[in-house]
This record gives C-alpha cells, structure tokens and sequence, in this order.
C-alpha cells in the first residue's frame, strides 16, 4: 500500500492535468468554503458531475481537493464576518471573530491554516494505519454482520442529526423506501415505479445529493436576499502574521483537536460539527485561563480547526472500510465512486490497492495546495465575500440543473434532483434532518441485500443473527441509540424529584 501510495504521489506530480485539478480543485474548495450558506456538503454536490468525465483516481484526487480546501475555507468567513462558511466553522467564530474585532485577522486566519493543515495530516496519518487493519477485520464478515452495520449506521446518523432521533429514523426510513425503488434484485420484479421507465433503473445517488443538499440549500436562502452582509475591514489583514516560534507553542492544542478530530470522525455519523464542539469543551478544560475562550483565545481557534481538519480521515476511515458513509460529505463522495464503479467497502482494498493509494496521495496533496494557496490568497481572499446574494444563489441553481442533466444526459435525473430539493426544503421547513434520507438511499440496498441473505442462510429464521457476537453487539448499540433519547428526560425529572424530596 505505501510503494502505490508514493507511486500515484509521484505520477500526480509528474502530470499536468493531475496537477491543474489539484489547483483548480482547491481554490474552488476555498472560495465555495468561505462563502456563507455554501457548505463543503453543497460545494461538493455541486462540482461531483464536472468529475463523470475523469478517471477514477483524478475524479476522487478532484473531489478531496475541494473537500479539503472547503473545510478551511468555512473559517475565512467566521473569522472576518462572524458567518461560519460550514457547520464545523462554527464554533471557530467564538473567538475566531473577537481576534479579528482586536486588528488580529490575519493572525487568526494563519492559525487556523496550520492548525487545519497539521490536523489532516494526522486525520491522514490515522486512516493510512487504520484503515487497511479494519478492512483485513471486515473480510471476515459476513451477511448478519453487514445487516447489523447498515442499521448501526442509520441508528447513529438518527441521533446525531439535529432535532429528535426519532425525526431522524423517520427521515431515515424515508431513504430506505427510495432505496427500494426500481427491480428487486432477486425477484426482478419492479417496485414503486409507477409505470415510469425513468424510475425503473431506481434513485441515482447523485442527481439525490446535487437536490438535496444543493438546490433546497438555494431555496432555504431565497428568503435573505434582502440581507446584507457584514463588511469585512480589510486594515485588519495587514497585521502581521505569527512568527514561527508563535505557532510552535500551541502544538498541544493542535494534537489535541488532532486526535479528538479523527477519533470522533471514524464513529460513523458523527461528523465534524461534533468533533469541533468536543474540541473546544476540552481546550477550555485544559486550559489555565478558560475564562478567555470567547474573547480571542488563540487555543479557540487553533483546536477546532485541527479537529475540523482531522476528521476527513475519520469520516473516510468507515466509507473505505465499511461502505458506510462517515458523514453527509462522505455519502456525496461515494456517489462519486460509485458511477466509476467502485464500491467502497472491504473489498476496495483487495481489488483495488491502486486506487486507494492514490486516494491517499490525493489527500495528502490536497492539504499541501491547501497550505501554500491559503497563504499566498489571504490578502485577497475576503473580496469573494462581496458577491452579491442573488449572483451566488443563481449561479449554483444553474451548477445544479447542469450537474444532474450531465450524469447520464438524461432529464429525468434533472426532475429527480429537482424533487428531491422541493423535498429538502420541506424537511427544513419541518425541522427535520436531511442528511438520513440520503443515508438511507446509500444504506438501504446494503441493509435489504444483507438481511435476506442472512434469512435465507438461516433458513427464514432470525436465529442466524443471534451467532454471530458481532451483530448482537451492534444491534445492542442501535438499541441504546434509540431508547438512550427516550429515558434522559425521564432520568433529569427523576433526579430533580429525589433532590426536591430531601430537601427540608
């Protein structure tokens, strides 16, 4: 794995259209990352169909350079506007902002470059050690284990999403009936096609993704055209940068939100939203001084950003591996190997080492374009922030109808994403969750191929699960996920009764 690894790093370097999507993928990831409302989930939505003409390994080197780039970017605009560019930019702007309201822009802007820099780094270092022993652990599985790692992974995203778990297994079960639409793949028998040839080769993933977390994103913000954004004061990016010695000092900082990052990534669903607020708890924890942390504290920025970073190779460690996707981005990135054909999961590391070796080369190059980009643009960066609403939002609307038509020239991929927007506004309007339905298009095939596998080996009985530790482990763990939800509130009322009693 490392002689593919250095040998794909070597012919990307040596090729210049390897190279010039590498660049080009990042400065999109920037400048998509930095404007508010664009998250790295949408901006990778948007640009997925420019690689259906690329081969497998400059698709997914594409891809991960806006990945990468995408998720820095979302601190630019915390940091100078206080508008997070991505959800794991959010807790940056605590005291990414107040640095920037002191004359200390740039100042913070390079801490969060290097901290997000290092962070994937070790998110990198983590899934190249990681990856291939869960993959030798996963050849071993089996149909039962597979069904219960489908649910596992449903059960997680549910009660990580914001809102209720149960809004969220709903939204879920959703996904799943998508997933069912088109022939049944042992009866061949159609199912929820409504007489439509259109539907009858089932949901592509793509034109799904491209709707949902990029035509209704346009939607949602449709009703803010007639809000201005905050100017950025341009004086504050010529303060001078930290010097070398300066940022060496907060090496604990940046391997502790290294680590949380990754660690938190890998656990299937979580995402980086989560990862960054554990970082910042812990920061403020080890640190002497919490009572700076919301008024420009350097650790506030530089913990977040790497756990931010970090967690791309947590959230790749459960897609490669798995087949389960880490996090939203991870399942748009899948729809990507998944029209090359390649299936992520175990078997991607048996049948296609080449491939995975130049995913790793692909992120590895991604974070140094990253680095060097991001220092030479910073003094320009923040004029992308002046773009006018109404230009943005058309602009994506018309990357959305020609990204979906491009998949297969094909209109009715068109009217599915333009479904599947209505239908991600509507959720939003609900307060429901999104980021289930497209899980359970992904995961829906995996959990019905599995489960009646495992029933036919177990001859129609649900005993065939009960011998396999594993399964009843996850299934165990599903369980708690679902009821943990249901009995904390009962459990804080029952705590506040007792105190209430023995009290005089």
């Amino acid at each position: 794995m490392i002689d593919s690894f250095f040998t794909s790093l070597l012919a990307t370097l040596a090729s210049p259209w390897g190279v010039t999507l590498a660049v080009l993928g990042t400065l999109l990831g920037i400048v998509l990352g930095a404007l508010p409302g664009v998250s790295s989930t949408m901006a990778l939505a948007i640009l997925l169909p420019l690689s259906f003409g690329m081969t497998p390994e400059l698709a997914i080197l594409f891809l991960l350079c806006v990945f990468v780039a995408s998720v820095y970017g979302g601190s630019i605009s915390a940091i100078l506007i206080n508008i997070p560019g991505t959800p794991g930019a959010i807790v940056t702007q605590l005291d990414g902002h107040p640095l920037a309201r002191q004359g200390r822009a740039k100042e913070a802007l390079v801490y969060a470059l290097v901290a997000s820099s290092v962070g994937g780094v070790i998110g990198l270092v983590l899934l190249v050690l990681i990856a291939p022993l869960l993959a030798s652990v996963a050849m071993q599985f089996r149909s039962p284990e597979f069904t219960a790692i489908a649910v596992f992974g449903l059960v997680l995203l549910a009660y990580a999403s914001p809102g209720s778990t149960v809004r969220g297994l709903l939204v879920g079960a959703i996904g799943l009936l998508c997933g069912m639409v088109g022939f049944d793949a042992l009866t061949d028998v159609s199912r929820f096609t409504f007489d439509s040839r259109s539907l009858q080769g089932g949901i592509e993933l793509v034109p799904l993704c491209v709707g949902l977390f990029g035509l209704a994103e346009v939607l949602r913000h449709l009703h803010a055209l007639r809000q201005r954004r905050p100017d950025v004061d341009m004086a504050t990016l010529h303060s001078p940068a930290p010097k070398f010695g300066a940022l060496a000092k907060r090496w604990a900082s940046m391997l502790r939100g290294s680590f949380i990052g990754a660690l938190v990534g890998a656990i299937p669903a979580a995402g980086s939203a989560i990862a960054v607020a554990i970082a910042y708890a812990q920061e403020m924890r080890f640190s002497r001084r919490p009572e700076r942390f919301g008024q420009g504290a350097i650790e506030g920025v530089v913990a977040p950003e790497a756990a931010n970073s970090s967690s791309i190779g947590g959230t790749l460690i459960p897609m490669m591996t798995l087949g389960v996707p880490g996090d939203a981005i991870t399942a748009v990135l899948m729809g990507s190997l998944l029209i090359h054909g390649l299936r992520p999961g175990p078997l991607l590391f048996a049948e296609n080492p080449g491939f995975v070796g130049s995913l790793y080369a692909g992120f590895l190059l991604a974070l140094l374009l990253t680095l060097a980009l991001g220092l030479v643009l910073m003094r320009w960066l923040p004029w992308i922030l002046r773009i006018p609403n109404h230009m943005l939002l058309i602009g994506i609307a018309l990357l959305c109808v020609v990204g979906a038509y491009a998949i297969r020239n094909n209109m009715a991929d068109v009217y599915i994403m333009l479904f599947f927007g209505a239908v991600g506004y509507v959720l939003y309007l609900l307060s429901l969750p999104t980021a289930p339905l497209a899980f359970g298009l992904i995961l829906g095939p995996l959990l019905e191929e599995n489960l009646r596998r495992s029933l036919l080996l177990g001859r129609g009985s649900w005993d065939v699960f009960l011998h396999s530790p594993i399964a009843m482990g996850l299934f165990g763990l599903s369980l708690v996920a679902i009821v943990l939800p249901l009995l904390a509130p009962l459990w804080v009322r029952l705590g506040e009764d007792i105190k209430r009693a023995r009290t005089p």
